[in-house]
C-alpha cells in the first residue's frame, strides 16, 4: 500500500488451463445461437465459430474469470476493498497465462487507541422562562387564523393573495416568472421591499404594474441583478388574527386544561430537546478528538461518495424551497473540491466509529431498523413497507443501518467519557 493513501496493486495471473476451458464453454454458449454462412443454427464446428467471434468470445473470458480471480487474491491476503478496482496492463495471449494489475482501495489500518476516557466540556443546556415564552408564542401564533379584509385596503402586516407575471426589462422575451395565488405579506420579514410598497394601498381585485430591482447579493442568484417588470392582480387581502395567551389556547393546542399546566409541558418538552441538543454537540467534541488525534489516509472512494451525498443533500434542500437547482449559479465543482477537506474528516470519523462498534459488539437489529424507516415514513407521508421495498431496491437501507451503528458507537463513547458540565464545574462520567 502507498505511503499516506489507502492505494494498492496487485498482479492477477490465470492459468493456461483455466482460460482454455473457460474459452471453450463460451465458445460453446456461440455455438448454440451463431448465424455462419452454409450452417443451420447451432451446426457450425466450434473452430470456425471461434474464428468468426474470436474478439467477442476473449472479452466474455476476460469479463468472467478477471472479477473471480481478483476477488480470490484478495481474500487470500485478506484484504478489506474499497470501491471498484481499475485493471490495467492486460496481457491475453494464445497459450499464455492472462496477466494484469489491478489497481484498487483497501479499507487503513490504524490504531484505535483509548476511547472511553476521553474529556469534553459540555453546557448546562439550562431553559428559561423566557425560551418557555418563544415556545408558547409559536403555538400562538401557529394557532392564528386569517380573515378576510374588505372594508380598506392593503396595508403593513396584511397577507395579500396575488397573481403576477413577471419578464426581465432587458429581455422581455424570456420566459416570465408567473406564480397563481403566492401569498405577499406586506412589510414582512423576507419580503422584497419593492412589493411591499407597491401593493400597499391595493384594493381586491385591483391590478397593479411595477418593476423590482434585485440587488447583485440576492439569494435567488437567476434574479441577482436583475430589474424584473411586475404585472400583479390582487385577489384577497386577509389579516392575521391571533388568539389571546389563556387557558382556551391551552385547550386549543394541546391536552392541557390551563395555561399553568401548558408551560409545564412545555418547559419539560424544552428540556428534553435541549438536552439532546447539548449531547449532540457533546458528542462532536468528543469525535473530533478522536479524528485529530488519528491522522491515517482515508480511502478516496469513499470520500467521493461523502461528497456526492452532501451536494444530494444540498440539492434536495434547493427543492424543498422550490429552486430550481439548475437556475442556480452555484459552481458544484468548486462547491466539491471546497468541501473535501470536511469529507475527508467524516470518512475518517466514520471509520473510528466502526472500528469502535466492532470492538464493542454494538450491532443494529431489524427493529430498530423498522423503527427509523416508520419515522422517516411518516415525515414523507408514505406507507413504511413501501419506503422500505425503495430504500432497499436503491441500497439507501444499508446506509441507515450503517449511520444508526456509527451514532450507537457514538453514544457509547459519550456514556464513557469524563463530562465537564460548566455550570457545576464538576466531571462525571456521561
Amino acid at each position: 500500500m502507498e505511503a499516506e493513501t489507502c492505494k494498492k496493486e496487485l498482479v492477477i495471473e490465470i492459468p493456461v488451463d483455466v482460460l482454455r476451458k473457460e474459452s471453450e464453454n463460451v465458445t460453446a454458449q456461440y455455438q448454440r445461437t451463431a448465424r455462419i454462412p452454409g450452417f443451420r443454427r447451432g451446426h457450425a464446428p466450434a473452430t470456425l465459430v471461434r474464428q468468426h467471434f474470436r474478439d467477442a468470445i476473449r472479452k466474455q473470458v476476460v469479463q468472467s474469470l478477471l472479477p473471480k480471480f481478483f476477488e480470490r487474491a484478495v481474500k487470500e491476503q485478506k484484504l478489506a476493498v474499497v470501491g471498484e478496482p481499475r485493471f490495467e496492463d492486460l496481457k491475453f495471449d494464445d497459450e499464455q497465462p492472462l496477466t494484469c494489475k489491478a489497481m484498487f482501495e483497501v479499507l487503513p489500518e490504524f490504531e484505535l487507541g483509548d476511547y472511553k476516557n476521553l474529556e469534553a466540556e459540555e453546557d448546562p443546556g439550562t431553559v428559561t422562562e423566557a425560551d418557555v415564552d418563544q415556545a408558547l408564542e409559536e403555538l400562538r401564533q401557529g394557532a392564528a387564523t386569517y380573515e378576510v379584509v374588505e372594508d380598506r385596503p392593503a396595508d403593513d402586516d396584511d397577507y395579500v393573495l396575488v397573481s403576477y407575471q413577471g419578464r426581465d426589462v432587458k429581455e422581455p422575451g424570456a420566459p416570465p416568472l408567473e406564480a397563481r395565488d403566492a401569498v405577499v405579506h406586506l412589510g414582512g420579514k423576507g419580503t422584497v421591499a419593492a412589493f411591499s410598497a407597491n401593493l400597499r394601498g391595493a384594493k381586491s381585485g385591483e391590478v397593479r404594474e411595477f418593476d423590482v430591482p434585485y440587488p447583485d447579493d440576492y439569494p435567488q442568484k437567476s434574479l441577482a441583478g436583475k430589474t424584473f417588470r411586475y404585472r400583479v392582480e390582487v385577489q384577497s387581502i386577509k389579516k392575521k388574527v391571533v388568539p389571546a395567551v389563556d387557558d382556551e389556547l391551552a385547550k386549543s393546542v394541546s391536552e392541557s386544561e390551563t395555561l399553568a399546566d401548558l408551560r409545564v409541558k412545555l418547559r419539560a418538552e424544552l428540556e428534553t430537546r435541549r438536552r439532546h441538543q447539548v449531547e449532540k454537540v457533546t458528542m462532536s467534541k468528543l469525535l473530533e478528538q478522536l479524528v485529530n488525534r488519528g491522522q491515517f489516509p482515508v480511502p478516496q472512494a469513499l470520500v467521493e461518495a461523502q461528497l456526492d451525498h452532501k451536494i444530494e443533500n444540498i440539492v434536495t434542500r434547493l427543492v424543498a424551497q422550490r429552486i430550481d437547482p439548475r437556475s442556480t449559479e452555484i459552481d458544484w465543482r468548486k462547491l466539491r473540491e471546497e468541501s473535501r477537506p470536511e469529507a475527508e474528516k467524516e470518512v475518517r470519523g466514520s471509520l473510528i466509529l466502526e472500528r469502535v462498534a466492532e470492538a464493542e459488539g454494538i450491532e443494529v437489529t431489524e427493529e430498530e431498523v423498522d423503527e427509523l424507516v416508520r419515522a422517516t415514513a411518516e415525515e414523507r407521508h408514505e406507507p413504511p413497507a413501501a419506503l422500505k421495498t425503495r430504500l432497499t431496491r436503491e441500497g439507501t437501507l444499508d446506509r441507515i443501518r450503517d449511520s444508526r451503528r456509527s451514532q450507537k458507537a457514538l453514544e457509547f463513547i459519550y456514556r464513557n467519557a469524563k463530562i465537564i458540565r460548566k455550570s457545576e464545574g464538576t466531571s462525571s462520567a456521561g
